[in-house]
């Protein structure tokens, strides 16, 4: 197996697992969906930043914030479920990549719509 499918197997992996334990255990506030788009582990394993996304997108600071109190927490409970060494440490961060592809897609509708009139 190449080192970049390992990673890629391990972002799968840490992404489902995370995703998991934040479900069963992190609450967030009231009507606000958290959900984890993507995971990029480092290719020694040393740390995998976590892509967080959220509905609605004023509350993306609260979440964060939520998650990295509870940092310590997740990141044992991830030491316990996952049968690998090392494991990377854990980080949260917020995802752009959605917002500038949603940028991107209602630029793309608006020529399209353009170029019909």
């Amino acid at each position: 197996m190449s080192a970049k499918n390992r990673i890629l197997q391990i972002n799968e992996l840490i992404k489902r697992e995370l995703g998991n334990i934040i479900f069963k255990e992190v609450e967030f506030p009231k009507n606000t969906l958290a959900t984890i788009t993507r995971v990029e582990t480092s290719s020694n394993l040393i740390q995998s930043k976590i892509y967080i996304s959220v509905i609605p997108e004023n509350q993306i600071s609260k979440v964060i914030q939520i998650l990295n109190k509870r940092v310590f927490a997740i990141q044992q409970e991830i030491n316990k479920r996952l049968k690998m060494r090392p494991i990377p440490k854990i980080k949260f961060v917020e995802e752009k990549e959605t917002k500038k592809a949603d940028k991107v897609e209602k630029l793309l509708e608006r020529v399209k719509k353009e170029e019909k009139d």
